[in-house]
């Protein structure tokens, strides 16, 4: 008697670059499942073909998926409306959503991946540019949708304790089927990773990620004026937050010494960190913490600040700073400019590559064996 093959689909609309943490994440479950042998069979929605081919690129998988193309944009009424049908003509067993975006009318089983609730715990804006017309119902819409994939879905996974404990405070209800599953860090970032000789070091800080205001680079630019000797590079996607940011630098009168570089490669990426005096987390709120590990790899010092998820996360292999004292700032900054980097960051590479997505996957593997059993 033949073993029925259960089908387990992921939504991977939100997969690769364009799609900055989530897309990583995504991106990287992905390929790492197909190099699994696993009694499954995968279905994978992608937008379109373009984003499948990037995503599966060198990655041998046939036989043993099925790639649908998807063009629904994410995060809409046609999401609505048109995904729960795409989603049943594929008899799936189970569903992974790696965000918080489950159809309503969708009644199949489901794993969900809560990244943050960032939206529950700021508002306004502080997480939007919109005009309080526009933003108040997409705040609505946006709570009423995680509510329902939080309590709908048979299994949650999130990146850190400190994610689970929000989850928890927002739906006790929910403990019991949270699974905490950290990301990880791509090779890449260990290749050629000898830590830098101090004359190779240049004086510049890294910030990499979106340009929301509680991502609190201003209190970087602030603490720019006490370190005239250092500049600041931003790798962020253009948006109306870097706008606000061109702004306040203009402001603080450092058009000089702040530089939006926009989107980078991973490999410009990594020659920024290797040559940095220190990449700086100086985020109020965050669910993980993946640019400080990648750091830690490239053999760069991590200037973070002081918050429940960044101690979990990079333990005591980060330079913290109060997130909104711009002199607390300035102190990290003069312990990572002259630092025994070799000591520190040896210690620090060898703790990042704790993290790594194959570890990932195969924890995400036990969580759709679980769900499917129930």
């Amino acid at each position: 008697m033949s073993q029925t093959i259960s089908r387990v689909g992921i939504d991977c609309r939100l997969a690769g670059q364009r799609h900055a943490g989530i897309g990583r994440y995504t991106e990287h479950l992905v390929r790492e499942l197909l190099q699994r042998q696993t009694p499954y069979r995968w279905v994978l929605f992608f937008s379109d073909q373009e984003q499948a081919d990037q995503v599966l690129a060198n990655v041998s998988y046939e036989g043993t998926v099925e790639v649908v193309l998807a063009p629904v944009q994410h995060y809409s009424l046609g999401e609505q409306l048109q995904m729960p049908s795409i989603f049943n003509q594929q008899r799936l067993d189970i569903l992974h959503i790696p965000h918080f975006n489950v159809p309503f009318m969708y009644s199949g089983k489901v794993v969900v991946t809560i990244h943050d609730l960032l939206w529950h715990e700021y508002r306004g804006s502080a997480v939007t540019t919109l005009p309080k017309w526009q933003y108040w119902p997409k705040y609505v819409m946006y709570r009423l949708t995680a509510s329902h994939a939080i309590r709908k879905a048979t299994a949650i996974i999130v990146p850190t304790q400190t994610v689970a404990k929000q989850v928890a405070r927002y739906y006790p209800e929910t403990v019991a089927k949270t699974v905490v599953i950290a990301e990880g860090v791509a090779p890449h970032f260990f290749e050629k990773s000898s830590i830098p000789a101090p004359k190779a070091v240049q004086k510049y800080f890294v910030y990499l990620g979106s340009l929301y205001p509680h991502k609190n680079v201003t209190t970087v630019i602030q603490a720019l004026r006490e370190l005239p000797e250092y500049s600041l590079k931003v790798v962020s996607s253009r948006s109306a937050f870097q706008q606000r940011l061109a702004a306040f630098v203009s402001e603080q009168k450092l058009t000089d010494r702040v530089e939006f570089m926009g989107y980078q490669s991973d490999e410009k990426v990594t020659t920024l960190l290797r040559e940095a005096t220190a990449l700086v987390q100086p985020s109020l709120s965050e669910g993980f913490g993946l640019t400080g590990l990648e750091a830690m790899a490239a053999g760069t010092p991590v200037i973070a600040s002081d918050i429940p998820v960044f101690r979990e996360v990079y333990q005591h292999h980060a330079l913290f700073f109060s997130p909104q004292d711009p002199a607390s700032f300035v102190q990290a900054a003069q312990t990572a400019a002259t630092m025994d980097r070799q000591k520190h960051l040896k210690a620090a590479q060898a703790y990042a590559k704790q993290f790594q997505w194959s570890k990932m996957a195969e924890s995400t593997l036990k969580v759709y064996a679980n769900a499917l059993a129930l």
